[in-house]
């Protein structure tokens, strides 16, 4: 079973339409709320994990897309500046997902960008700053869709 993590951006005159529900019903996805927030009247944003094999994920996906919600891979808005980290292992301790684990015994931390879900702790704690990640939450966030 595959899984992939993406942010639903939901403009207001689309809302409240019952489509993550349809993605259940009619696509069979399994998915997971990892976080979610509603502005009245002006947007809504949901990160999910899907799951389900990749075909159905991808028709999921199209289908969201042709109700006109804005989907995001989040494997597309965290990374790490590599020439920064120093592979201090910091960010390990704190990632919910594992997403950033240490690799032994060569003590390098590996990043596995699927699994992220671009909670930011591992940017605030990276006394480096080697981990970015664009603001998901922020409606007002410049260059976002507001």
């Amino acid at each position: 079973m595959a899984s992939k993590n993406v942010l639903l951006i939901f403009k207001s005159n689309i809302m409240y339409k019952p489509v993550i529900y349809r993605l259940a019903r009619d696509f069979d996805l399994v998915f997971n709320i990892l976080e979610a927030k509603i502005l009245p009247r002006r947007e809504g944003r949901i990160l999910l994990e899907l799951r389900g094999s990749e075909d159905v994920i991808e028709k999921g996906i199209r289908f969201l897309e042709d109700n006109r919600v804005l989907v995001e891979l989040l494997a597309d808005k965290v990374w790490r500046e590599e020439e920064k980290c120093v592979h201090c292992g910091a960010c390990t301790g704190l990632c919910p997902t594992r997403a950033l684990s240490i690799e032994r015994p060569e003590m390098k931390v590996s990043f596995d960008v699927e699994k992220c879900v671009a909670c930011g702790m591992c940017g605030l704690v990276c006394p480096f700053g080697a981990m970015k990640d664009v603001t998901l939450f922020d409606p007002f966030a410049e260059g976002r869709h507001t």
